[in-house]
């Protein structure tokens, strides 16, 4: 049964991604990988900052952490209102 709805949202995905130009599609892409690799690097420092025992390092990584992931959503956010342009 799976396979049967799989097809169907495929062929809409491809469908939607038509009417966008290829140059879009690669900035969108690129942003992506952007934006993912911000909030990898955030996950891992979100990590060293979960081991610390210095409160005052964990602030300043937890700190670094907010601003990456506001950066990924500035990323991806301008990314889209490229698309959307005419």
């Amino acid at each position: 049964m799976k396979t049967i709805l799989v097809f169907p949202v495929i062929a809409l995905l491809a469908l939607a991604g038509c009417d966008r130009a290829p140059e879009t599609t690669s900035v969108q892409n690129d942003a992506d990988r952007i934006a993912d690799a911000l909030e990898q690097k955030a996950d891992n420092l979100t990590a060293m900052a979960d081991a610390t025992t210095n409160a005052d390092t964990a602030a300043l990584l937890e700190g670094v952490v907010d601003n990456l992931e506001d950066r990924a959503d500035n990323v991806r956010d301008a990314a889209e209102d490229n698309g959307s342009r005419p």
